[in-house]
């Protein structure tokens, strides 16, 4: 996909299968391990605990989750973040993931196990965000 936007990809192809960067959807998916695939987004609203593919402004692009679903746009967050993004619009969403493959096996985002995680991973995101903050700041504390 050298020149092609994942937008132009997924117009042409419906789906996309790629590896993620970063840290962001650990523990589902770790860089350079695990893959994820996206079919394009259609004109439906995502749902709550769905896994989303967005443009950030000017030119990145975002794999998190939805955690909440309000009238104009959605609030996101990804797995490992404690910080919420919010103002996301179904026109800066271009995919969903509808599977990805963990430590080499191939899982479906219908699979019961994934659902789990994904209501306990949204559903508990207060108290795990709590919880990562204050790792973070012991952390901070432990290097000084």
């Amino acid at each position: 996909m050298t020149n092609t936007t994942y937008e132009e990809y997924l117009e042409k192809n419906g789906e996309m299968t790629y590896s993620n960067v970063g840290v962001s959807m650990l523990p589902l998916l770790r860089q350079g391990r695990d893959l994820f695939t996206v079919r394009k987004k259609e004109q439906d609203r995502c749902k709550k605990y769905d896994v989303v593919l967005y443009r950030r402004p000017p030119s990145s692009y975002v794999l998190h989750r939805v955690i909440k679903v309000r009238e104009n746009d959605y609030v996101i967050l990804g797995d490992n973040c404690v910080n919420k993004e919010y103002g996301i619009t179904d026109g800066d969403i271009i995919g969903v993931m509808t599977s990805y493959v963990h430590k080499g096996k191939k899982h479906s985002v219908s699979e019961l196990g994934y659902r789990i995680y994904s209501h306990i991973w949204v559903d508990f995101a207060p108290v795990r965000v709590f919880l990562m903050r204050i790792r973070f700041k012991l952390k901070r504390l432990m290097k000084r």
